[in-house]
């Protein structure tokens, strides 16, 4: 039984407790998604971060139902495939009709292709211990893949001397469910569990470490790379700072932060206003005529 095992309080304790922490980093998205529910409009955010997290949470309850007793494991991934299941369709109902192709297809070759592909292929070519062993490391690729995924913001952090790319709670999150789920692992000899987090609690405690030496700092301007991106149509976008902060122990949670400051236009003349405007420039140019 694992960690509710009597004999591993600890290891409950430690899961447990890594339980709370993950929902509440699955949650934290909720701001973004009332946002776009009453604005009707996706406002540029993107979908890739949940299709993630919901193909993490996937792979590891698949993970959890091959070793049998990993019941800590299953609880907060089933949550967390409901969550983002929910928001994948709030963001479908609301995005525009190419945002919402793109995210289908990311859906069908992530979550049902490639899933099914190493489901198949799982329960194909080995069986036993064996297949936990190739799923074990298989959840561990994919964890080291997307916990790498911060360095790019801490290369901006770095280059550009702001701090408000990175939000300090959720380094902290980061970095406090990475040693939950550590020491979970450790106690129930999973090493795929334990593994990832070695990694996740390095790049969270960087990203800490960077919080404080450049919160004080005077910003630099971002390189033009960063700039604002014009559309199809010639306008300048606004400025979209993304972070796309990973966490994959034994569950994912991407949180997207986007921060559109949407430029408001003028507000229009009133009709006696836009007469005199306009009479003024005819009296400017009959003047320029006679001066002429």
């Amino acid at each position: 039984m694992g960690g509710l095992s009597a004999q591993h309080p600890w290891a409950f304790t430690f899961g447990l407790l890594g339980n709370v922490i993950s929902f509440m980093t699955y949650l934290a998205p909720l701001p973004t998604f009332y946002r776009i529910y009453k604005n009707k409009s996706t406002q540029g955010f993107q979908s890739v971060p949940y299709v993630v997290a919901l193909f993490s949470a996937m792979l590891w309850i698949y993970y959890a139902l091959l070793k049998s007793d990993e019941y800590l494991l299953i609880t907060i991934n089933t949550a967390g495939c409901v969550i983002e299941t929910i928001y994948i369709v709030l963001y479908l109902a609301y995005a525009p009709k190419q945002a919402r192709l793109f995210t289908a297809k990311i859906l069908l070759l992530l979550n049902v292709g490639v899933f099914g592909l190493i489901l198949l292929l799982t329960l194909l070519l080995t069986a036993g211990e064996r297949r936990v062993v190739m799923l074990g490391w298989v959840c561990v690729g994919f964890s080291v893949c997307v916990f790498v995924a911060p360095l790019s913001v801490i290369r901006l952090v770095v280059r550009t001397r702001s701090v408000e790319f990175m939000p300090f709670s959720l380094s902290l999150s980061l970095t406090a469910s990475a040693v939950v789920w550590f020491l979970y692992g450790l106690l129930i000899k999973d090493k795929y569990v334990a593994l990832p987090n070695i990694l996740g609690f390095a790049f969270g405690v960087i990203q800490m470490g960077l919080y404080a030496l450049y919160r004080n700092a005077t910003p630099i301007p971002a390189p033009k790379e960063m700039d604002a991106p014009e559309s199809e149509d010639g306008a300048v976008k606004a400025p979209e700072h993304v972070v796309n902060i990973a966490k994959l122990g034994t569950a994912a949670a991407a949180i997207e932060l986007n921060t559109n400051h949407p430029v408001e236009p003028p507000p229009p003349m009133k009709e006696g206003t836009a007469k005199a405007c306009a009479t003024g420039e005819k009296l400017d140019k009959a003047t320029h005529v006679e001066q002429v």
